[in-house]
Parts: structure tokens; C-alpha cells; sequence
């Protein structure tokens, strides 16, 4: 197997030899849970993206992935965070992305998507009333195009709302004029700092409540939540609490392999952007839940998780950078360009040990072709 030499902790170049890639059995649905990967997108590297930043994507690999993933039987999260929405995709390129991803879905059987609608068009300092209707907008901009709702968390309804009946008005208006049951996203500050204090509360404890109550009152336009707060005890608390029918879709992607496999008392579906890299095993997993076998489940997961938490790890917020990483060493793209240049929001020592992780995982299909870019991108900054 081809080796490396990679810098450690304490900044030395030490060899590191790579290991056979894991052969993932290709399972296929219906699995026994729900499992979207919230994806990335593939940036053009040759693009002028001002001032649309549409043109900074290159729509063929971006589609490609997607295909990707609906091969291995996972559904598609479009337009999400993992796809540097907010952080470099506004809304016009989001509803390209999502207008591609349907027409892209028609051809392939049983393809699941659903789509991010928020308010990340609106200007900063907007009123509770401009905050509806630009949830409206989205929505009726997607359901239009046939696709179905995630009604991700509003920095704008953080910023305008005094207190937990505003959340309460406004997801209940948007969700009665929906045309088919959302997923809701309740995404935590570590993801997104201008989020702290959603549901009216700084106080978690406050804020499931409010949340909760919302829930009940409109449990028939809902068809579950994303809670992505990175905490596990919290997650099962509020998934037993949930009104029937509402589904639970775990964001953690700390703890997901334990959330998933659930307990005596329920389990989490599945929403999640570590699904983007690790979609093999994911996938794999899930057969071996299908066929009733959880020790097989845990065992191909586990590895998976040092990746992950690696991934998601503090600064939260840049884990796409990571994502996109993963995704060039593994051959679906041929660069590591981010929109907005944010493949510079980690350091070289996090992607080398992303490196080893996703090696020890099983998720680098040629070690040979991983190891040639990632000496490249050595060599790139001085290295070696």
C-alpha cells in the first residue's frame, strides 16, 4: 500500500502507510430508516462568480454527486448547510441547485430530495412580517418546482423575534400553507452563531419547550425535525416527547450511529452532512439494519465517527470544509475549491489527520490517488 509522509501535532513530517479500502457491500432501500445526506456542492475553479454566484458552481460534478448518493439508496438534503448555504450560496444559486436536483431526480427511481427554504434572501434588520413572507416566497418557490420543504432555522426571525410566540406565529402560518408535511431544522449557534437564542431562549431547556408546543400545534404539516445541537441526551429526551407520526431526523454528528440504532423506547432518522463523505458505509450500515443485524451496523459505523467528530469539531461552522476535502481525495472532483475560497478555513495539520481518519475508516476507494493529492497539496503550501 502507498505511504505518505504527513505532519503530526507537533509538526514533524512522519511516514504514514495507508491501508486496503473497505469494500462496503452496496445495500438498497427501503431501509428501516430514513436517511437523507445533506450534500455539498463542486465549485468551478475557473469561475468569475461575481456577481452571480451560481456561476461559481460546476453543475455536471455537482449533479453527479447527487446521483452518487441516490445510488447507494440515500435521499438528498439539497441546499442545505453542506452546500455553503449562507456561506457563500445565496438563495437565486440555492433554487438552481434545487431546480438541477429535481430535474436530475426524475430519472432515477424511487430518488428522495427534499429542499432548504429560509429567509437568507431578506436584508439585514427585517421586520416579523417581512420574515413570513420571505419564508413564503421560498417555499411556494420551491413547492412550485415539485419539491418538498425543509424550513431551515432564520437568522432574520433570530434577529426580529422578542419571545417565543413570534416563532409560534410564524412557523405556524408557514407550515398551514404548505402543500405537503416540512422537516423542520432547529440548527444550533455552533453552526451558526446568529442562531443563538432560537425559540425565544437562550435556555435549552426554554427553547425545547417552545419548540415542542409548536410541534404539537401543527403536527399534521410536519413530518419531522432536524435537531443538530451535538448533544445526544437532549436529542432522545425531546424524540420521545414528539407528537405521533412526527418523525425525529438526528443532525448529530457526533452520536449519530448510537441515535440511529435508537432504543426500547424509539430511534432517530437520518439528516445528516457526514452522510456527504461517508455515504459508502452509510449505506452499508443501513442494509445491515435492514437485515436485523445491529452488531454489523455498529461495526461498520464506528470507524466513521473519529472522522466525524474530527469533521465537526470547533470551529463547527467550517466542518464543510472538511466535507469538500474528503470528496476530492476520494475522486468525485478534481480540485479542492470551495465558493469563496473556504477550502482555506482549515488548517493543513486538520486535513492531515482528516487524512488518516478517513484512511483508518475505510473511505479513500484508491489510497494511491489520495495520497498523489494530498502531497500535492503538501507541496501547495510548502510541505514536504
Amino acid at each position: 500500500m502507498p505511504s505518505i509522509m504527513l505532519p503530526d501535532a507537533g509538526r514533524a513530517l512522519v511516514s504514514y502507510t495507508t491501508a486496503p479500502p473497505r469494500l462496503f457491500e452496496r445495500a438498497a432501500p427501503p431501509f428501516p430508516r430514513v436517511a437523507y445526506a445533506a450534500a455539498h456542492v463542486v465549485a468551478d475553479p475557473l469561475a468569475d462568480a461575481d456577481p452571480w454566484i451560481a456561476s461559481a458552481i460546476d453543475w455536471d460534478r455537482t449533479i453527479a454527486f447527487r446521483r452518487h448518493l441516490w445510488s447507494l439508496g440515500l435521499g438528498v438534503a439539497e441546499a442545505m448547510d453542506t452546500a455553503q448555504r449562507g456561506m457563500g450560496l445565496d438563495w437565486p444559486a440555492s433554487l438552481e441547485l434545487i431546480r438541477r436536483t429535481l430535474d436530475a431526480a426524475r430519472d432515477v427511481p424511487g430518488a428522495l430530495v427534499a429542499s432548504g427554504a429560509g429567509t437568507d434572501h431578506l436584508a439585514p434588520g427585517a421586520s416579523l412580517d417581512d420574515v413570513l413572507r420571505g419564508y413564503e416566497a421560498q417555499c411556494a418557490a420551491i413547492e412550485a418546482l415539485g419539491g418538498r420543504i425543509i424550513l431551515m432555522a432564520s437568522r432574520a426571525l433570530a434577529a426580529a423575534a422578542r419571545g417565543p410566540e413570534d416563532y409560534h406565529r410564524i412557523y405556524g402560518r408557514v407550515l398551514g400553507g404548505l402543500r405537503a408535511p416540512a422537516i423542520i431544522h432547529w440548527l444550533g449557534d455552533m453552526f451558526d452563531p446568529a442562531l443563538a437564542g432560537y425559540w425565544g431562549s437562550r435556555d435549552l431547556d426554554a427553547a425545547t419547550e417552545t419548540c415542542l408546543a409548536m410541534l404539537r400545534d401543527n403536527a399534521g404539516n410536519i413530518d419531522g425535525i432536524k435537531v443538530s445541537l451535538l448533544d445526544r441526551d437532549r436529542e432522545i429526551a425531546l424524540r420521545r416527547r414528539l407528537p405521533r407520526g412526527v418523525r425525529m431526523y438526528t443532525g448529530d454528528d457526533f452520536n449519530y450511529p448510537e441515535l440511529i440504532a435508537g432504543d426500547a423506547a424509539g430511534y432517530s432518522d437520518a439528516l445528516l452532512g457526514i452522510f456527504d463523505p461517508i455515504a459508502p458505509a452509510a449505506s452499508a450500515a443501513l442494509g445491515a439494519l435492514q437485515r436485523g443485524d445491529a452488531a454489523e451496523f455498529h461495526a461498520i459505523l464506528a470507524p466513521t465517527l473519529p472522522l466525524s467528530r474530527h469533521v465537526f469539531r470547533a470551529p463547527t461552522r467550517f466542518y464543510k470544509t472538511g466535507v469538500v476535502f474528503l470528496a476530492w481525495l476520494a475522486g468525485h472532483q478534481e480540485h479542492f475549491v470551495m465558493v469563496g475560497g473556504q477550502q482555506s478555513a482549515r488548517s493543513l495539520l486538520h486535513l492531515s489527520e482528516l487524512f488518516r481518519l478517513a484512511d483508518r475508516a475505510g473511505l479513500l476507494p484508491d489510497p494511491e490517488t489520495a495520497c498523489s493529492r494530498m502531497e500535492m497539496l503538501l507541496a501547495l503550501h510548502g510541505v514536504g
